[in-house]
């Protein structure tokens, strides 16, 4: 065997090493993987019960209803569709009506979203990054470009 030989028989071994790794790597993740929706692409696709998705929207006026429990109650809407969501635990400071979130979590048999997990915006200006592109395909984006 020529040393170009050798060289191009190492490259490919290291190569096809390293797609078995990836490979091996993203099928150990994929129970982790979350993908976003808006409550739209929930409406119209719908999810399976105890898929774990995020959703993204903008909490609706007049929907949060506080319990003694600390459970929260509310909806989360793109302003053509909204689903119910309920939070048991400690509410980020920003969360507000009229806000930007981003929840995690599973839809429940009673079709109500669980989050386990609520982010809300850090300043006056950031909205995640889905929840801007869902409202700018919907036509109702009003923030900056």
């Amino acid at each position: 065997m020529t040393r170009k030989q050798r060289r191009l028989t190492l490259i490919g071994s290291a190569g096809a090493v390293l797609a078995v790794a990836l490979g091996l790597i993203l099928f150990a993740l994929s129970d982790q993987i979350v993908f976003f929706q808006s409550p739209t692409d929930i409406a119209e696709k719908g999810v399976p019960e105890g898929q774990r998705i995020r959703l993204g929207g903008l909490v609706e006026e007049g929907t949060v209803v506080r319990s003694d429990n600390a459970q929260v109650s509310f909806k989360v809407t793109d302003t053509v569709n909204a689903v119910a969501v309920t939070y048991q635990g400690i509410l980020p400071d920003l969360f507000r009506e009229g806000q930007g979130i981003v929840a995690e979590g599973q839809i429940g048999t009673d079709g109500v979203f669980v989050a386990d997990t609520v982010l809300a915006k850090h300043d006056e200006n950031y909205i995640p990054k889905e929840v801007a592109e869902a409202l700018k395909d919907k036509g109702h984006w009003q923030g900056e470009e």
